[in-house]
């Protein structure tokens, strides 16, 4: 005998619902065990003085953005085309583009 379609539906809508509370209950035990780890991190950057958190990995002036100028993108050629997918994300800090195009 052939089941219908409603109590299928219920079934799976019945066993994707306990796998998203598993999931949930997964991740915030993670984040429970994990609360030492991450302190002792935190202290190590005090203690290091670290500044800059790195985002991306591909290029310097996207991986170090308060460390670029603007010029950088372009250090093969002026008239080069942007060749890292994160230069487009990434924008120059501000103090660099603040005054951008404006006579004194």
């Amino acid at each position: 005998m052939a089941q219908r379609r409603s109590t299928i539906y219920l079934g799976v809508t019945a066993t994707l619902v306990l796998l998203l509370v598993g999931m949930f209950l997964y991740a915030s035990n993670v984040v429970r065990t994990s609360r030492p780890l991450f302190a002792r991190k935190t202290a190590l950057v005090r203690q290091l003085q670290l500044t800059d958190l790195c985002l991306f990995t591909e290029a310097s002036y996207t991986r170090h953005v308060s460390m670029t100028d603007i010029s950088t993108p372009f250090q093969d050629s002026p008239m080069s085309l942007e060749h890292f997918p994160t230069g487009a994300l990434v924008e120059p800090p501000f103090h660099l583009v603040r005054n951008h195009g404006q006579r004194d």
